[in-house]
């Protein structure tokens, strides 16, 4: 009994909080977009349409983050990589990085 009131306590507060989350971005939405790029106002459902776009767009789905976090998904692939390089080949390596990537900074001076 008590695990079952449990989950209606979960269900029903998850409810709240789609339909609360749902609400603020169509207001939001109806309170800005209209006025400042004249766009449509939207209705409840398209917002909470807008904020599964945005979860697939912009976040994972649960489960491990892909790179959101602490260095991403190369941090362990870079320290590996430099890591087993002597102060010599660390240095060339910085160095050709430079001339590839920063190179405008010569070119174009401020």
């Amino acid at each position: 009994m008590k695990r079952g009131w449990w989950i209606a306590k979960f269900v029903l507060l998850a409810v709240v909080l789609i339909t609360v989350v749902g609400f603020t971005i169509m207001s939001l939405w109806n309170w800005l977009v209209p006025e400042l790029f004249h766009g449509p106002v939207i209705t409840f459902w398209q917002g909470l349409g807008l904020l599964l776009l945005s979860k697939i767009l912009f976040h994972s789905f649960g489960g491990k983050s892909h790179g959101n976090h602490n260095g991403g998904p190369w941090k362990h692939y870079w320290k590996k990589k430099l890591g087993g390089m002597d102060p010599e080949e660390k240095e060339r390596f910085k160095q050709k990085m430079k001339e590839k990537w920063c190179s405008w900074d010569e070119q174009n001076p401020s």
